[in-house]
C-alpha cells in the first residue's frame, strides 16, 4: 500500500514539474530526551527549555536534509490547514510559512486586517474560537504580545507567534539554525547586539543563554531593553554560567564577539518617531570598524530588512554575512515549529552538536 501511495504521489509531483521524489516517510526513532511539543503554543521562547528549542532546530536541520538535500517528499501536514493572520505585512515571515506549510501538504491561509480586524470586528474571544473550528493552528503577525495571549488562551489549536512588538521567536531559530550549520556548535558562542532594545533582541534573551551563548548588548540610551526581559535574562545566564552585559557603547559590545547582529532602528509603527530615532544611533552602525573588534571568525546577522545607516555594504555584502542563508532559514524553522506542534514526527537525522 505504501509503495502504491508512493508511485501515485511521484506520478503527480512529475505532471506538476515537481523534480522531488516520494520516499518511506516513516517517522524516526522515537526520541530519547522524549521531547513532546505537540499542541503547544508558542509564544515566547521563555517558555521553553533549552532542549525543546534544541528539538526544533534538531528537526529544522532534519527537514532541509530530507526535502532540500534528498530529494523527499514529505506530506506531514496532510490535511491540516494554518490560519495566517498579518497585521504588519511580510516578505520573509508570510512566504517561509505559506510555502513551507503547503510543501509539507498542508493549506495555509492568509488574512490581512482587511479580512480580519483583531477585536475591532470581533472580539478575540470569538475570533479564537472560530479559528479553532476550522484550523488546525495560527500563526499571528501582531501590534500587541496581548493580543497573542488572548488568542491563545481562548483557542483549542496552537497559536504562533509570527511577531509582535515583546517578541519575535521564529526569527531566532532560523538564526540559531545558521549559527549551527556555520560554527558547527552554539555552545560558547559570544553574541554582539548592536542596536534598538527590540523584540529581536528579546528574543536572543530569552534563549542564548539556554545554549551557553554569551550576549553582549549595545543600545542607545532611551532604547534598552524590557526591565522584566532584562531581569530574566539576568536569571537564565546565572543559571547557564553564561556572561550577559548591557552597554551604551556599540564597540564594547563588539569586542571579542562571534556574532555582530543588528535590526531595523525603525520597525512598522515607529515611521513618526524617524528622525528622533536616526539621531539617536548615531554610531550605531555596524562596520568594518566594528568587525576589527570582534573575534577572528566574526559574522554577521541581520533579519532584513536592512537599511544602510544600520550595516554598510561591505560588512553586509561581505563573505562573513550569513543574512541571506539567514533568510532561507526561516522556511526550514517553522516548518520545524508546526511539524513539532501538529505532529508526532521525530527526526531521522542524528542529533547534532548543539
Amino acid at each position: 500500500m505504501l509503495f502504491n501511495l508512493r508511485t501515485l504521489l511521484n506520478k503527480a509531483a512529475l505532471r506538476n514539474g515537481h523534480n522531488f521524489v516520494v520516499r518511506n516517510f516513516r517517522c524516526g526513532q522515537p526520541l530519547q530526551n522524549k521531547v513532546q511539543l505537540k499542541g503547544r503554543d508558542l509564544l515566547t521562547l521563555k517558555d521553553f527549555t533549552g532542549e525543546e528549542i534544541k528539538y526544533m532546530l534538531w528537526l529544522s536541520s532534519d527537514l532541509k536534509l530530507r526535502i532540500k538535500h534528498e530529494g523527499e517528499y514529505l506530506p506531514l501536514l496532510q490535511g491540516k490547514s494554518l490560519g495566517m493572520i498579518f497585521e504588519k505585512r511580510s516578505t520573509r515571515t508570510r512566504l517561509s510559512t505559506e510555502t513551507g506549510f503547503a510543501l509539507l501538504g498542508g493549506h495555509p491561509c492568509f488574512l490581512t486586517t482587511q479580512d480580519i480586524h483583531l477585536g475591532v470586528n470581533e472580539s478575540l474571544t470569538d475570533t479564537a474560537r472560530v479559528l479553532s473550528s476550522m484550523t488546525d493552528a495560527v500563526l499571528a503577525r501582531v501590534y500587541k504580545q496581548s493580543d497573542l495571549d488572548i488568542l491563545a488562551k481562548e483557542a483549542s489549536i496552537p497559536i504562533i507567534n509570527g511577531l509582535s512588538d515583546l517578541y519575535h521567536p521564529i526569527q531566532i531559530l532560523a538564526d540559531y539554525l545558521t549559527l549551527q550549520e556555520h560554527y558547527g556548535s552554539l555552545k560558547g558562542l559570544t553574541l554582539s547586539w548592536i542596536g534598538d532594545g527590540n523584540n529581536i533582541l528579546h528574543s536572543i534573551m530569552m534563549s542564548a543563554a539556554k545554549f551557553g551563548m554569551h550576549l553582549q548588548a549595545a543600545t542607545p540610551k532611551g532604547y534598552e531593553p524590557d526591565p522584566s526581559v532584562t531581569k530574566l535574562a539576568e536569571q537564565y545566564a546565572k543559571e547557564n554560567g553564561t556572561k550577559m552585559s548591557l552597554t551604551h557603547d556599540p564597540l564594547e559590545a563588539a569586542r571579542g564577539g562571534n556574532v555582530l547582529i543588528t535590526d531595523t532602528w525603525i520597525s512598522m509603527g515607529q515611521e513618526e518617531e524617524k528622525k528622533k530615532r536616526l539621531q539617536a544611533f548615531q554610531g550605531y552602525q555596524v562596520t568594518m570598524k566594528t568587525a576589527k573588534v570582534a573575534a577572528s571568525d566574526w559574522t554577521f546577522l541581520h533579519c532584513l530588512p536592512r537599511k544602510p545607516e544600520e550595516v554598510d555594504d561591505e560588512v553586509f555584502y561581505s563573505p562573513r554575512s550569513l543574512v541571506f542563508p539567514e533568510a532561507e532559514n526561516r522556511k526550514w524553522t517553522i516548518m520545524a515549529v508546526m511539524v513539532s506542534l501538529l505532529t508526532d514526527y521525530s527526526p531521522q537525522l542524528q542529533k547534532p552538536k548543539f
